[in-house]
């Protein structure tokens, strides 16, 4: 298995829109690098609120999720160009790009050093071959302060790792829960 380098990113992983590396004044950096390809975060969020919507204590079940743990923030809808996280919390986003994984090819998401600097760290688990979609980013503030998040701008980074041979089972194969999803998804088991 290797690292794909900008070239073959270019050649082989879909990523719709396309936006190649440059310096971006004021605005943190988006688009291929050498090794992989910065995404951008979209404009609609979900944060966790800090109180069971009941009033009672809030439990976060990945088998019976409640979308009522969140608040929605859609920037379209407040003409902001950011979204705050407050402290110690955690939001959902989505990213501006939609990705096609080759079948190939395994992507692994970490965070850009401008937000770990500020104790923003972004996650999201592998994105298997052929999965296709909208990621949807999970962003914590592990800070005692409220953060900060640039709507448009980069977040993470993608790498992709493409292997020997192909695999024998892909996600597409396996018609994984979350495959093609359009934008912001919520945890589900089913």
């Amino acid at each position: 298995m290797g690292v794909l380098c900008d070239t073959q990113i270019r050649e082989l992983v879909g990523i719709e829109p396309f936006n190649e590396s440059q310096k971006r004044a004021g605005r943190i950096s988006y688009g291929v690098s050498s090794y992989g390809y910065d995404v951008r975060v979209g404009r609609v969020f979900k944060i966790f609120t800090p109180t069971a919507p009941s009033g009672g204590q809030a439990v976060v079940d990945p088998k019976r999720f409640d979308e009522d743990l969140f608040v929605t923030v859609d920037l379209n809808q407040t003409g902001r160009d950011h979204v705050i996280i407050p402290p110690n919390s955690f939001a959902l986003a989505e990213t501006v790009e939609i990705m096609h994984i080759p079948r190939d090819v395994l992507a692994i998401c970490v965070g850009k050093s401008t937000y770990a600097r500020c104790g923003i760290i972004v996650n999201v688990t592998p994105l298997e071959p052929e999965w296709r979609g909208k990621v949807t980013l999970e962003i914590s503030n592990t800070t005692p302060l409220p953060a900060k998040i640039y709507a448009g701008e980069g977040i993470a980074q993608m790498l992709f790792l493409k292997a020997d041979r192909t695999c024998a089972v892909s996600y597409a194969d396996k018609g994984g829960k979350y495959q093609d999803q359009a934008g912001l998804t919520l945890p589900r088991v089913d």
